[in-house]
């Protein structure tokens, strides 16, 4: 995926999908890496259902005309990991705002998330 969003599908427990326009990254070994406030409502989600669906969108999340969508598994990285400070650094190498985020940020946590495609 070499767009700037994806769409974020995750799902309530009633299994209604919620999607969410987000910044990613894409790792070496094909993971993509989101991050979010820890008290996120994607957070709550995935934790109650790890599985989720990615899809190039816009910043509004409008989907990309013919866009694959890709079923994924969730799952949160521990705060202060050497995975979750990898994952930190993939996203500020593509967006340059995730540094300046950062440092407005810097007292706030975070929390990333990986999504391995299945």
């Amino acid at each position: 995926m070499n767009d700037s969003y994806v769409s974020l599908t995750t799902f309530r427990k009633d299994g209604t999908p919620v999607a969410t326009p987000v910044w990613f990254a894409t790792a070496d070994n094909h993971d993509v890496v989101i991050r979010t406030a820890p008290d996120a409502g994607k957070v709550k989600r995935i934790r109650n259902n790890p599985r989720v669906t990615l899809t190039p969108c816009d910043v509004r999340g409008r989907l990309r005309p013919a866009a694959p969508t890709v079923e994924a598994t969730a799952r949160l990285l521990d705060r202060g990991s050497d995975e979750e400070r990898a994952a930190a650094r993939l996203l500020a190498a593509k967006y340059w705002m995730v540094r300046i985020t950062d440092l407005v940020r810097r007292n706030r946590p975070s929390l990333v998330i990986t999504a391995t495609p299945v």
